[in-house]
């Protein structure tokens, strides 16, 4: 069997298998988005948050469905950690298709900070000038910072909270749980931020999510997904899975017996401990510890 044929086999039964291991709520879906709804009335501003590593699995499918069609400055979190040359490409291609302007951030730096404000304001301002012509008084853009479960909201929330300390607290029609900070006379911000949520129904974007921690831990198998994030790891950035894992003498797609006999982790009678395997490369992938990575490009969407 050649190795084309062997990792294709191998990629196929990893799929089937995955597929019966991800599972979603509808339940919970209708209660989230029905709040985001609710939530997205308050503000002029929706800043929109995604896992610049996975740019289309980590976007709602609808936004526009939840957030009533306000303005939207889609945030590209973790780029520190997503492939340099691949994140300039999907702000361009974001900007020319989905037409809402795009910037990239980092939760471990607040530099960009001044950026996202700066651009919060500039889409905020037709609404305030708006106001103003018909007599009321001018105030300051609300926004309110929206995505899927762990794609950088809340360090995002936390570094505006920090550099606008001053909280404004409830406002009329908000529940007594919201609170707005201002983050300058500018901008305030919901810090009760909504989660968008997803029917996931394509599995290889529940994959994707599960890899990068989007997706609780109890609705899949950490061992199968680690195998489909080695299969594209070794797809796409070869080089680095090789010199991570010191994977030079494997010739062909490793799995995770390669890499625990590698690192010499061994069960006791010297089985390789696969699910130590597996633990390790998820947290080595989202950490950055691999490299620098993104999982999809703008060049699989025009193929």
């Amino acid at each position: 069997m050649s190795v084309l044929v062997r990792q294709q086999d191998l990629k196929k039964k990893q799929e089937n298998k995955i597929m019966v291991n991800i599972h979603w709520y509808p339940g919970h879906i209708a209660k989230a988005e029905k709040k985001l709804r609710e939530q997205s009335n308050l503000v002029d501003v929706i800043l929109e948050i995604i896992d610049a590593r996975i740019p289309i699995s980590s976007r709602y499918d609808n936004p526009d469905k939840i957030t009533n069609q306000k303005p939207r400055l889609l945030v590209l979190n973790k780029a520190d950690i997503a492939d340099p040359a691949l994140t300039p490409q999907w702000m361009s291609y974001i900007k020319e298709t989905i037409g809402i302007p795009s910037i990239a951030t980092s939760a471990s730096s607040s530099k960009d900070l001044s950026v996202l404000i700066k651009e919060a304001v500039q889409l905020g301002k037709p609404k305030i000038d708006s106001l103003v012509a018909k007599g009321m008084r001018s105030r300051a853009i609300r926004a309110m910072v929206v995505g899927m479960p762990n794609v950088g909201k809340s360090s995002i929330i936390n570094k505006l909270i920090r550099k606008g300390k001053a909280k404004v607290g409830p406002k009329a029609g908000v529940t007594r749980t919201a609170q707005w900070v201002r983050v300058n006379p500018k901008l305030e911000l919901l810090d009760t931020p909504g989660i968008i949520p997803m029917r996931l129904e394509d599995q290889s974007r529940a994959e994707k999510l599960a890899m990068v921690n989007s997706i609780s831990e109890n609705a899949y198998d950490q061992v199968e997904i680690s195998k489909v994030l080695v299969g594209l790891l070794y797809e796409k950035y070869p080089n680095y899975l090789k010199q991570h894992y010191k994977l030079d003498e494997v010739v062909e797609l490793p799995g995770l017996e390669d890499i625990a006999l590698s690192r010499k982790w061994l069960k006791p009678g010297g089985e390789p401990d696969t699910e130590r395997s597996a633990a390790v490369i998820l947290s080595d992938f989202r950490t950055g510890r691999i490299g620098k990575i993104t999982l999809e490009s703008v060049a699989q969407i025009q193929d």
